[in-house]
C-alpha cells in the first residue's frame, strides 16, 4: 500500500489517499470516472473541462484535462448556455439515430447521420410545427431556429415525436 499526499485546489488543503498497486485493486476504473462525471455534471454548473478535472481529482481519481474531454466525447455531454449539460436520450426512427439539444432559448441543433440532414428537414418544414421560424440543414447537424423560449419545449417535443 503506496500513501500519497495532494493539495485540493478545490478546497485548498493536503489530502491523504492510498491505493493498491498490485494487480490494479483499488484503481478507480473508466465507468466509475465517468459516472461520477456525470454525477458533477448533474449536481453543479461546470464552465470547463479543468474545473471537472479538479473535481475528479479531489474525488481521487487520476485524471488530465485531456481524459476528461475524451470521456465527455464518448458520453455525448455538450456545453448548454456556457457549462456542460447531461446528454439526452437518443431517438430512433426510420432515419438512423437522431440527437436533439436544445441550445440556448432560441435554437435547437438535431444531429444525424451523414447525408440525412436534408431529408429530415424536408419532414420536419412539411409538419408546420408552430413556434419554428426557419431551418437550416449541413450533412449530419440542423440547426432549428424557434421563435421563442416558452415556444422551445414544444417544438423539440414535435419533432422528437416525429423520429420515434
Amino acid at each position: 500500500m503506496h500513501k500519497y499526499l495532494w493539495h485540493c485546489i478545490i478546497c485548498s488543503r493536503t489530502h491523504n489517499y492510498a491505493f493498491r498497486i498490485d494487480l490494479g485493486i483499488g484503481f478507480m476504473q473508466k465507468n466509475d470516472r465517468q459516472s461520477a462525471l456525470l454525477s458533477l455534471i448533474g449536481t453543479s454548473e461546470i464552465k470547463s473541462q479543468n474545473v471537472l478535472a479538479a473535481h475528479l481529482a479531489a474525488l481521487g481519481f487520476a485524471v488530465t484535462q485531456a481524459s476528461v474531454s475524451r470521456d465527455l466525447d464518448a458520453m455525448g455531454v455538450v456545453k448548454v448556455n456556457g457549462h456542460y449539460a447531461l446528454p439526452r436520450e437518443n431517438v430512433g426512427s426510420g432515419f438512423g439515430e437522431i440527437e436533439i439539444v436544445p441550445v440556448g432559448p432560441n435554437l435547437i441543433v438535431i444531429r444525424c447521420m451523414s447525408g440525412l440532414a436534408s431529408a429530415i428537414t424536408v419532414k420536419i418544414d412539411a409538419a408546420g410545427i408552430r413556434g419554428i421560424v426557419g431551418t437550416i440543414a449541413g450533412d449530419d447537424t440542423i440547426f432549428v431556429a424557434v421563435a421563442g423560449a416558452a415556444d422551445q419545449p414544444f417544438v423539440q417535443t414535435a419533432i422528437e415525436n416525429m423520429f420515434t
